[in-house]
């Protein structure tokens, strides 16, 4: 599923698969008869091979112009770029990389499993760079899923609200330290990307914004309707708040997840194709003939769709050799 979302994100991508065992090379260990490899979104049997022939997936594939923030709350997926880098996370980490003048990666869905299902739910927000940063050099981030902070709330009969900051700060809750370059690095910028999980009946309060142009919207994917300064919002419905005011949430008969995404908009003109994402036309014909002429760096892979082997440990190896590791491995 494909949400729309305002500026200065560009699209938030949320996919939910419930893989089954996976086979000797990683893949599903199932028929994958009926699916149109390469292109598969069909959600057959629960499950999309999406880009991928063997391992579920997004075989290499180059961007230009904006940031990918992608946090995997169930499953892994494995990162290889033109830089030379590589990373496994999941379980909650998440990665955020900046393109800049233009990188090529492969996001991989290894299923490491092979005696139970493998399930999978990432979001992948695509957030746009303003021009002056659009040809910054490439860089990614690892925001491991035990350094982000938490804040939860409970009430008298012990139901509990959590939630999980990824960018924007929150009642005293730091935030990581976005890329350098990125829209969100800026102060005033006042971009938020939260995640809420909220028990049965439960209740929490989002502070009103930063500055009064921010804009908030709520995208509830999971558990029944909630309300919303007492406004119903179905499962599977987004709302577009107000965000100069506090809000109530409070959740249904049942948990209930959502997540928020905010920023004050970057108010330039967007030219999108595809991986590229710029001001204009002529910077994406341009683009174009850049990632043809020069690979954005090549591809120093031996194939398009690495996997990084059997071993569950999460980690990441930069493009300058630097290494760094979750603290925990999951198995």
């Amino acid at each position: 599923m494909q949400w729309p979302t305002v500026d200065p994100f560009l699209f938030c991508a949320h996919h939910d698969d419930a893989y089954p065992p996976g086979n000797p090379s990683f893949g599903p260990a199932a028929s994958l008869a009926g699916r149109q490899l390469g292109q598969d979104f069909g959600r057959l049997d629960g499950w999309s091979m999406y880009h991928g022939r063997v391992v579920p997936g997004f075989p290499q594939h180059p961007h230009r112009g904006f940031e990918t923030v992608t946090f995997v709350r169930r499953g892994l997926v494995d990162h290889a770029d033109s830089l030379g880098a590589a990373a496994r996370y999941g379980h909650g980490d998440v990665q955020w990389m900046t393109a800049g003048s233009g990188i090529v990666h492969a996001e991989m869905f290894p299923l490491l499993d092979a005696e139970r299902s493998n399930p999978l739910q990432i979001f992948q927000i695509w957030l746009n760079l303003p021009a002056a940063s659009k040809m910054v050099a490439p860089h990614f981030s690892m925001l491991w899923a035990d350094s982000l902070a938490r804040l939860v709330e409970r009430d008298e009969r012990g139901r509990s609200a959590t939630l999980t900051v990824i960018a924007g700060p929150l009642d005293g809750a730091a935030s990581p330290p976005p890329p350098p370059d990125s829209w969100a690095a800026r102060a005033d910028a006042d971009v938020a990307i939260w995640h809420l999980h909220l028990d049965a009946g439960a209740r929490m309060v989002l502070p009103a914004a930063r500055h009064p142009d921010t804009v908030r919207t709520l995208y509830s994917f999971e558990g029944p309707a909630l309300t919303v300064d007492g406004e119903r919002v179905e499962a599977g419905h987004a709302a577009l708040v107000d965000s100069t005011r506090r809000l109530e949430l409070i959740a249904g008969a049942a948990a209930t997840e959502l997540l928020v995404l905010a920023g004050r908009p970057i108010g330039e003109p967007v030219a999108q194709y595809g991986p590229f994402v710029m001001n204009t036309r002529a910077e994406i014909s341009q683009a174009f003939d850049d990632y043809r002429s020069t690979g954005f760096g090549g591809w120093p892979w031996p194939e398009d769709a690495p996997v990084h082997g059997a071993e569950p440990r999460r980690f990441a190896r930069h493009a300058d050799g630097r290494v760094e590791y979750a603290d925990t491995a999951v198995h």
